[in-house]
């Protein structure tokens, strides 16, 4: 099976399927003359939402077409009406930084202060909000709270709950849900064209209609990472633990693959014991909470990848 490709969002943005109500909402928002300034993109991991932020800065900003000017600046990412606040890359480390910190948000306002170069709008999307420490979400709120005219801030959050109160009220809020499964296969279509049908078909109902999630899968080739999950619920000694670990660290996307499929795993088998009145079901959607907490602050404080595997395998079994 041929590799897919993990898509750069702004290209996505050029052929963004889904999502037709919130982006209805948006564009009525915008026809209205009463667009709001800041907009909280949410929805689970890999849904999609940095594509989505995007798109509707290619609105804002004429970008629509591929060819146009600002369309072709937008996809260089040389617009300059539009800056992007994420999490900083760490050379040393060759990783990702655990935070968005006070620099990473210095700039915008810089940005902020200087006229439109096109005279229009000023974008600016923070992907991955909820990675803000306290000096970059109080930065944030400063200009929530003083807006200047003719600016848009796009905030996407796969963890709303983990923003200051204050930001979200500040916020008009788009949830995304999963994608068609037709809609799902055509994207998976554009990444791994010489991938069967039949097997982007069994990929899209894995994957529960989120993108990045489908793009893992396919990458998951032998569904290696995936068995590696099964196994944890079949019970597993500590060396097989270590085993599964050093498989899953093996491979570039594994470790989030792993705490991803883990979790659907329990937040399935929690929602089966509960429906079936299992007196189990309160005990494995607390380990779904807990399995969640493990892989957000390993990912926020840059923890030992192993040790946390080896504790989400712990917290599973034990469910």
């Amino acid at each position: 099976m041929a590799e897919a490709e993990v898509t750069d969002p702004r290209q996505a943005s050029l052929a963004l399927r889904g999502h037709k109500a919130a982006v209805d909402m948006f564009r009525q928002a915008l026809a209205s003359g009463r667009l709001p300034h800041a907009w909280l993109i949410t929805g689970p991991a890999g849904i999609g939402k940095a594509t989505f932020a995007f798109f509707l800065a290619r609105i804002l900003l004429g970008g629509e077409e591929a060819q146009s000017p600002a369309g072709r600046r937008i996809s260089a990412a040389t617009h300059a009406d539009l800056l992007v606040v994420e999490r900083g890359f760490d050379e040393k480390r060759q990783r990702y930084r655990g935070e968005i910190v006070a620099d990473d948000v210095r700039p915008v306002n810089a940005f902020l202060h200087r006229t439109a170069a096109e005279g229009g709008w000023r974008v600016v999307i923070v992907d991955g909000a909820e990675w803000m420490n306290r000096s970059a979400a109080n930065a944030i709120l400063k200009i929530l709270e003083e807006p200047p005219p003719a600016t848009v801030l796009l905030l996407t959050c796969a963890m709303p709950g983990r923003l200051l109160p204050t930001i979200r009220s500040r916020c008009r809020r788009l949830e995304l849900g999963p994608l068609a499964p037709a809609d799902l296969v055509a994207l998976l279509h554009q990444s791994a064209p010489h991938v069967s049908t039949h097997e982007l078909e069994r990929v899209a109902e894995a994957a529960q209609g989120a993108p990045g999630r489908a793009l893992a899968l396919l990458a998951d080739k032998g569904g290696e990472i995936a068995g590696c999950v099964a196994a944890v619920f079949d019970g597993v000694s500590a060396l097989r633990g270590y085993e599964i670990a050093e498989t899953t660290l093996r491979k570039d996307y594994g470790f989030g693959l792993f705490f991803t499929l883990l979790s659907d795993r329990l937040q399935d088998a929690a929602r089966t014991a509960a429906l079936e009145g299992d007196a189990r079901a309160n005990t494995l959607a607390q380990a779904w909470e807990a399995v969640g907490r493990l892989h957000a602050q390993s990912e926020r404080f840059n923890l030992d990848k192993q040790q946390a595997l080896l504790e989400a395998m712990t917290i599973a079994s034990q469910a």
